[in-house]
């Protein structure tokens, strides 16, 4: 008699929250009639995939959610579905006030402190709405009725794929919900190349391919969706601005606002730049400083690395950040002068 050979795949838990957690959350969105969304200042794929996801799964339950956001965001995330309908604070403060103020829930996704909402930080804490926190960014400081707090996990909105799932909410996903919380987990994880080696996350891409999203296509509306500008500004940067520091693992580049103007810099050029000197052969860590377009003495700082190496560590120490092991950000309230002074310093003191 033949043998018969029968595997078994195991099960996936990607369950995120206790069964008390899960019943207070539905309670409170059942219980809401006015919901807001809001996301950090300048957001990123990650923030407004999560938010524009779980907008969708509200709406599949009833609600009529509201989409926040202090600022512009990229243009080539404007593709999202129901990215026209998010409500920048920027253009419309007193609207976004107004719908903080009459709120009965307010979702704060992708940040854990009041103050990366920028100029629109007053209008989330003055208001008396109860708050959810989903964040993966280490130490929150907020005060929220629900604090859904990962920093191990690849993104945000992987962590609201997996609340959705638990409450239920899958087979009311659309396709383009799929497509928005996609986006989000491979923008946060640099198309899944750092952060993304738990075997859960690809159960979950697996699941959302199950709505028909176009993954290909999605990369391509994100990743070859610049202008050429930017294109022209990413050679100048390899080949006249980085600076390479081969006995110490790392390399930096500066922009500076005269630099932005000659390539007609726009929000979201500069993404990806960092991680490109990682590709060069003994390189472990890059440092990205970008003068702010408008204040003289700001200077944006990015920070990425590779394998075990933290550039957390450094971000906290010399550039006012933090954020996860191999992405992490912070500001400098200097001349672009001296923060390359600083980013220099900071290299020399690097230890491996």
């Amino acid at each position: 008699m033949p043998f018969i050979f029968c595997i078994f795949a195991p099960r996936m838990n990607i369950d995120l929250l206790n069964f008390e957690e899960v019943g207070q959350l539905l309670a409170l969105i059942e219980e809401s009639a006015h919901i807001v969304i809001c996301a950090h200042r300048s957001p990123d794929g990650d923030a407004l995939g999560s938010s524009l996801g779980l907008a969708g799964y509200l709406r599949s339950q009833g609600k009529e959610p509201v989409v926040c956001v202090p600022d512009m965001f990229p243009d080539f995330l404007q593709w999202l579905p129901g990215a026209q309908a998010i409500i920048r604070f920027d253009k419309r403060p007193d609207e976004v006030r107004k719908l903080m103020a009459e709120a009965d829930l307010i979702f704060c996704l992708d940040f854990g402190q009041p103050d990366r909402l920028g100029d629109m930080a007053p209008a989330l804490t003055e208001s008396p709405a109860p708050r959810v926190v989903i964040d993966h960014h280490p130490s929150p400081e907020m005060d929220s009725v629900l604090m859904v707090n990962r920093p191990q996990m690849s993104s945000t909105s992987e962590m609201v794929f997996r609340v959705i799932w638990q409450m239920g909410g899958f087979e009311q996903l659309t396709q383009q919900d799929a497509a928005c919380i996609y986006c989000g987990m491979m923008t946060d994880t640099g198309g899944f190349t750092y952060n993304s080696s738990n075997p859960d996350l690809f159960f979950i891409i697996s699941q959302l391919l199950t709505k028909g999203i176009n993954k290909d296509k999605i990369y391509r509306n994100v990743y070859n969706n610049y202008s050429e500008s930017r294109l022209r500004l990413m050679g100048y940067v390899m080949y006249q601005k980085l600076v390479v520091v081969p006995e110490k693992h790392a390399a930096y580049y500066v922009l500076t606002r005269r630099d932005l103007q000659k390539f007609h810099f726009m929000k979201g050029d500069a993404e990806g730049l960092v991680n490109m000197p990682l590709q060069i052969k003994g390189v472990k860590l890059s440092i990205s400083l970008r003068q702010d377009t408008e204040h003289d003495r700001l200077v944006w700082v990015s920070l990425r690395s590779v394998d075990d190496f933290s550039c957390t560590k450094i971000a906290q120490k010399y550039f006012n950040g933090g954020g996860h092991l191999n992405a992490s950000g912070g500001r400098l309230n200097c001349s672009i002068k001296e923060a390359e002074f600083i980013v220099q310093r900071a290299i020399t003191e690097l230890q491996f």
